[in-house]
């Protein structure tokens, strides 16, 4: 009922439109999808990492560089598959962004935006798991520079600007 008391019902109509859009786009399935294959890769490189360390490594060889190889795969891999998964997450959000403002009006979905920001910067979520930040319509934890990069959502100030700029160019004003 946060929501319903902090957004009027235009804004209200907005974010309903893009969690529509969210639905037409298969943004769940995708998301899924993605989820699986990350998971994939980071499993990889679990189990690499404990064959090197339980020595289940073939004995006959002693190539440096295939060690080196791996243990480079073994860091590296589940760091670039999160960031790519985070990467599709904010892509599937500007996607739905744009779908909800055609369903509805961008201002109401931009207002709604602006608001929605302005009562996370007041009132972060302390307690609570950032791996359910895709949940929400802004990702309600605090965003550290770095941390960006591994962020769900994209920056609420672009998703505004993207959306003002469609409103522009379908002759909508403020």
């Amino acid at each position: 009922t946060g929501i319903m008391n902090l957004l009027n019902s235009q804004e209200l109509e907005g974010v309903i439109a893009h969690e529509i859009s969210h639905i037409k786009n298969r943004d769940i399935l995708i998301g899924t999808i993605v989820a699986v294959l990350a998971g994939a890769i980071i499993y990889l490189a679990d189990m690499l990492q404990w064959g090197l360390l339980f020595g289940f490594a073939r004995e006959d060889e002693d190539n440096p560089l295939e060690f080196i190889g791996t243990l480079i795969f073994m860091i590296f891999a589940p760091i670039a598959a999160t960031l790519i998964q985070f990467a599709i997450s904010r892509q599937m959000e500007f996607r739905a962004d744009e779908g909800g403002a055609r369903y509805s009006h961008p201002l109401y979905l931009a207002n709604a935006l602006i608001k929605l920001e302005k009562g996370v910067s007041m009132y972060p979520l302390e307690e609570g798991n950032p791996a359910t930040a895709h949940l929400f319509i802004v990702n309600p934890f605090r965003d550290e520079t770095i941390m960006k990069l591994f962020s769900t959502h994209p920056p609420t100030e672009e998703r505004v600007k993207r959306l003002l700029k469609m409103a522009k160019n379908l002759g909508y004003r403020r």
